[in-house]
């Protein structure tokens, strides 16, 4: 059974990609983007790798 490790991220709006492009050479990959709990306007990714034994 595949076994997974996941990471909150915060985003910074002028440099998203890159943030995104560091973790995903990482292993990391992106599940899902939402607004920040305490401010809409803050993004917030969620990203999971496989765990490494």
């Amino acid at each position: 059974m595949t076994k997974w490790e996941y990471v909150t991220v915060p985003l910074l709006v002028h440099a998203t990609k890159q943030i995104l492009d560091t973790w995903g050479e990482d292993g990391w990959e992106l599940v899902q983007v939402v607004p920040g709990p305490s401010n809409p306007e803050q993004l917030v990714a969620y990203l999971k790798r496989e765990k490494q034994a």
